[in-house]
């Protein structure tokens, strides 16, 4: 599912040059589960980046349920964000004025899906994540576990082939957290989804089939 050869990332500012990842290789495949962990400054924020095509290599190859990233535009990356991505964040992102199920629908609007199909899909998403229930409550209506439920809603809703986390878990007590991470067990082994997830959750990370440990950009 992720295939990423040879990357090395510098950035530069200045004379002054900083290079975050080293000839990194690194693989997910179709069905894993992989965890990324690793200390602030290690390089996990940018091998992401480039992962989900935010970012682009300074060198090697970057490829993606297929998508050679370093040969798409900008509009084609975009496209392939939409299409094959879904995103969970340690903030959970969501709009106070929408309710759960406007939240959930939001990237459909990029679609030509019509308007009933596109709430289909989102209540659909929502139902799957244990929100049957809450479709039309606020944001501000539901606790931090139920917020981060309509998160993982939201990055459902488009039916991606990867599922990239980022610290899902960073923001919730440990009850919730552990309600997210089953959800995301369940994500995986009854729906198929492909998750790589980073974390400083040692607990979160063992829920994985495997961790990686990213330090001063290179991998172990």
């Amino acid at each position: 599912m992720v295939n990423v050869q040879g990357v090395t990332k510098t950035y530069h500012r200045g004379e002054e040059s900083l290079k975050v990842l080293s000839n990194l290789d690194f693989q997910v495949p179709q069905g894993g589960y992989i965890a990324l962990m690793g200390p602030s400054g290690s390089g996990k924020s940018s091998l992401l980046n480039i992962i989900t095509g935010l970012d682009r290599p300074t060198s090697g190859s970057v490829v993606v349920a297929g998508h050679d990233l370093n040969g798409l535009d900008n509009d084609g990356l975009a496209k392939f964000r939409a299409e094959t991505l879904g995103l969970i964040f340690q903030s959970f992102n969501l709009i106070p004025v929408l309710t759960a199920v406007e939240n959930v629908e939001l990237p459909l609007l990029l679609t030509h899906l019509p308007k009933a199909d596109r709430r289909k899909r989102a209540e659909t998403a929502l139902r799957v994540v244990g929100l049957g229930d809450r479709l039309s409550h606020y944001p501000r209506q539901l606790s931090g576990g139920q917020e981060q439920r309509v998160a993982i809603a939201r990055a459902l809703v488009n039916d991606p082939q990867l599922i990239v986390a980022d610290e899902p878990t960073g923001d919730l007590d440990r009850d919730s957290a552990n309600e997210i991470l089953g959800l995301l067990e369940k994500l995986n082994k009854e729906f198929g989804k492909t998750i790589l997830m980073v974390t400083h959750d040692p607990a979160a990370a063992e829920r994985a089939h495997a961790i990686r440990h990213l330090d001063k950009g290179a991998l172990s």
